[in-house]
């Protein structure tokens, strides 16, 4: 598998509980984690992680099941529940001898990150989402447009093996059609030297049921996390800034600014000029946001 540069930084695969996350890091000063979304790894913060490194020690993981790190056995989103994942995270920080961090995620990252967020406040510093809204929302939400956006969340959730045997026939072309079909330009050009990371990887079978199994928790076990926290009004202590793609998936249904307000105690926002892939699609402008909030 290739690997885009990441100027500086070290990888190392770190043993934790039951699995090895692999990581990049680099940088000097507070710790800041990085945490990747759907179909993706690390690498999609190629572009940004050198920019933070100058005033932040970056830790950069391919989340569990995804890229380079293990992937857990699962049946039914158990072992890819965003608290199981978040739980990750923490363990991840902890060996490196981080007890708190500031803390962005992207896509499934975020989701990752505003879990941890909920069950480990005591961690959390600040937080930054990129293009999402809460679990519970999307679901909530759920109409026929946002359906025919986010199709692949109802699709990767039907019960093995349906959706991992139909990607597997076509992994390829699957990944390129979300890739493209997600960025405003609707091409592959945001995803350079990474986009055959990406490739490789989802050429995994392993990989791809993983994958499934993240959003076959997302329909069940996350969205009753959620829903249970929203019931019982906790909220993200954490000072947090929302970032979304003009043209993504949150902005067409309304502000997501709004919702967060409902879910998070402190929260700031606003949107950027592109599709769902800040990090590679506006890179200047998501680093420069996220510098200007994590310092």
């Amino acid at each position: 598998m290739s690997e885009p540069i990441f100027p500086g930084f070290a990888e190392r695969d770190i043993a934790l509980r039951e699995l090895s996350l692999h990581a990049r890091i680099g940088g000097s000063g507070p710790p800041l984690v990085l945490l990747h979304g759907y179909p993706q790894s690390g690498a999609m913060w190629r572009h940004i992680a050198p920019r933070l490194a100058e005033r932040f020690t970056i830790v950069v993981p391919d989340l569990r099941g995804y890229g380079r790190s293990s992937i857990p056995a699962s049946r039914n989103g158990d072992s890819y529940s965003k608290r199981v994942m978040a739980a990750d995270i923490v363990a991840l920080m902890a060996a490196l001898g981080h007890a708190r961090f500031r803390l962005a995620g992207h896509d499934r990252g975020a989701r990752v990150a505003y879990r941890l967020a909920l069950d480990h406040p005591e961690r959390v510093e600040t937080l930054a989402t990129l293009d999402i809204i809460p679990t519970a929302e999307m679901w909530r939400g759920m109409d026929a447009a946002r359906a025919m956006s986010v199709y692949h969340w109802m699709f990767l959730a039907q019960p093995e093996p349906l959706p991992e045997t139909l990607i597997a026939r076509a992994s390829r072309e699957y990944i390129d059609h979300a890739l493209a079909s997600w960025n405003a330009t609707k091409s592959l050009d945001c995803f350079g030297e990474a986009l055959e990371d990406y490739r490789t990887a989802f050429a995994d079978p392993a990989r791809i049921h993983a994958s499934c199994e993240d959003y076959r928790a997302g329909a069940t076990i996350d969205r009753a996390l959620d829903e249970a926290d929203f019931a019982a009004g906790r909220k993200i202590a954490a000072p947090m800034l929302a970032l979304w793609g003009g043209h993504g998936i949150p902005a067409a249904g309304g502000d997501p600014l709004e919702v967060w307000r409902r879910w998070a105690s402190d929260v700031r926002g606003h949107a950027i000029d592109c599709g769902h892939f800040l990090p590679e699609e506006a890179p200047e402008a998501t680093a420069s946001a996220l510098l200007e909030f994590f310092a």
